[in-house]
Parts: structure tokens; C-alpha cells; sequence
């Protein structure tokens, strides 16, 4: 369910900031979409969170108040978690189709299947195309994946660093540049990911998935778990085969 709130006291954007990195460490919410010109918070919310929780997170952040927005509710209050969860991930099962789908066609044209040639290509789709929607909005990448990263959360640096490894790592596989050291780099990094998003699921603290940058919002579940470890058990596989 999402929900709109007026919030006042924010006078920059470094307000915005602070008010959406708190409220998406709030337990149940998945989403905060927050804007200075009319100063509101979107919430996107996996059942509802009493006003006065919404409060306590808002106010860690400065002197901001957060109050109810009369008609403002963008889902119906009754509207389940599994009708939520049928659409949540249309976007993310779209794209590994289309990648999957154009890499066995450049299999097929070629006149044989070759299983490293094929995941080197789904590993260059993956991480070009999962990089280009981070770098849309860098900041609000970085922000929402520190809620969750083990290394973005003692680093914040790394967030912003991140896409662009993804990146770094789409052309490597594309280009079929140093394959060992590329499938090593691929396992690190998503293994690193990977254990992030475990550490989240075991607390049972609902957060925004950062895989699609903040363009498509997705909660962070099993979904997001098969993903690292597709890429974590491809880029594995890959170094197996060329040691």
C-alpha cells in the first residue's frame, strides 16, 4: 500500500536526504519518494505504520514534522501483499527475459550452444543493463542500497562506486577482457551483495531493493536473493572452467 504525507520543516535537499534515508531504515516500508517543492513523502508500505511511528523516524532526522494528507492514499488500504507481490517484480522478470532471450539468440546463430559463451553474454546484459538504471539516480542509489549493503553501510562511498563496477564489469564480459580475473572481480562483488540482502531477510526488516536503482520500486526479498546468487554461482562456474 502506498500513502502521501505533507512533511514540514525541509528546506533543502539535503533534508530530502535525511528524511528518506530514515524512513526507509523504518521496519515495513518499502519505498519513500520525498519532494521539496511540495513537500511531501510518498510511502510505500508492506501494511500500515501508525502515524506516530512515522514521527519517530522523521524527527532522527531533524526538526521535521509529518502529518496525514486528507485523500492522499494511492492504493486502497485492503489491497493485500500477495496482489502487491503478483506486480512487484513484473519489471526485473521483463529484463532477465529479454536478456536471456537475446543471448540464446546469438547462441542459436552461431550453430551451437556453448554454455561459458553464453553466461559471459547473460553476464554482460545483466550488469550493463542493472548499472544503466542505477546511474539514473546515483544518489538515490547509493542511498537506498547503504540501507541494507554491508560494505555501503561503513562506507557510503561505495554505493556511488557500485554502479559503476557493474558497469566496468558489463563491458569486461562483453569485450571478453582477462575472463579468470573478470569471473573473479564478478564473484566478489556479488557475493558481498549477496550477503547483505541474507542478513536483511533473517531480520525480517522489509527494505527497497536497489537493484533497479530507484526508477522501479521492488522490496527486498527471496527475488532479490536468486539474483545475487545466479550471478554469484555463473561468475563461480566460469572461474571453474577456465582454472
Amino acid at each position: 500500500m502506498t500513502h502521501t504525507y505533507d512533511i514540514k520543516g525541509m528546506t533543502c535537499q539535503s533534508c530530502v536526504g535525511r528524511v528518506r534515508s530514515q524512513l526507509l531504515q523504518t521496519a515495513g516500508i518499502l519505498s519513500a519518494d520525498i519532494k521539496l517543492d511540495a513537500p511531501q513523502a510518498t510511502i510505500s508500505m508492506e501494511k500500515h505504520i501508525p502515524l506516530v511511528k512515522l514521527q519517530e523516524a522523521v524527527s532522527k532526522a531533524g526538526h521535521y514534522t509529518i502529518s496525514e494528507t486528507a485523500g492522499a492514499s494511492m492504493h486502497d488500504m485492503n489491497a493485500t501483499d500477495d496482489e502487491a507481490s503478483s506486480t512487484s517484480y513484473y519489471p526485473i522478470f521483463l529484463i532477465f527475459g529479454y536478456i536471456t532471450g537475446i543471448t540464446l539468440l546469438l547462441q542459436w546463430q552461431s550453430g551451437h550452444f556453448d554454455w561459458m559463451h553464453w553466461m559471459q553474454h547473460f553476464m554482460a546484459g545483466f550488469f550493463l543493463v542493472f548499472s544503466f538504471f542505477k546511474l539514473m539516480n546515483l544518489k538515490g542509489f547509493a542511498e537506498g542500497y547503504a540501507t541494507y549493503d554491508v560494505v555501503a553501510k561503513a562506507v557510503p562511498a561505495w554505493g556511488f562506486i557500485y554502479p559503476f563496477v557493474e558497469l566496468g564489469l558489463g563491458l569486461a564480459y562483453l569485450t571478453g577482457f582477462y575472463p579468470l580475473g573478470t569471473n573473479l572481480a564478478a564473484f566478489v562483488v556479488m557475493g558481498i551483495s549477496t550477503i547483505g540482502v541474507v542478513q536483511s531477510l533473517l531480520q525480517h526488516r522489509p527494505f527497497q531493493c536497489a537493484c533497479l536503482g530507484t526508477v522501479f520500486k521492488l522490496p527486498l526479498s527471496k527475488v532479490t536473493l536468486v539474483e545475487d546468487l545466479l550471478m554469484v554461482a555463473m561468475s563461480g562456474a566460469m572461474v571453474y572452467a577456465l582454472l
